[in-house]
């Protein structure tokens, strides 16, 4: 199946791009699951799991930070938050300087 890209226009070669990095991933997914089971027939082949030889056996996926509850909603701009955690804002930064920060607070 031979695709002359020459003679293709700009939205036929977009669809063309989607399609083949929607086909890339999808072989990517294949080639981790044969891998894995691959790796899991090896260890097999000498008693263990594949946990066992990972280390990874009877421990607990990490649960995701949870995010913060917000703290501080911006005077000018109510759809602007900030739960008091992490790096500060601008208008944080200026409302303080102002000395109007209680006056975001939640």
């Amino acid at each position: 199946m031979a695709i002359d890209i020459e003679t293709m226009n700009r939205d036929e070669l977009e669809q063309l791009k989607k399609d083949i990095d929607k086909q890339i991933a999808a072989r990517a997914v294949e080639e981790k699951k044969l891998a894995l089971e691959k790796a899991e027939a090896a260890a097999a082949e000498f008693g263990f799991s594949l946990a066992e030889l990972t280390g990874t056996e009877g421990k607990r996926k990490a649960r995701p930070a949870a995010s913060g509850v917000a703290k501080f909603r911006n005077p000018a701009n109510p759809t602007q938050t900030w739960s008091g955690r992490g790096r500060r804002p601008a208008w944080i930064n200026d409302l303080d300087a102002a000395g109007r920060l209680e006056d975001a607070r939640i």
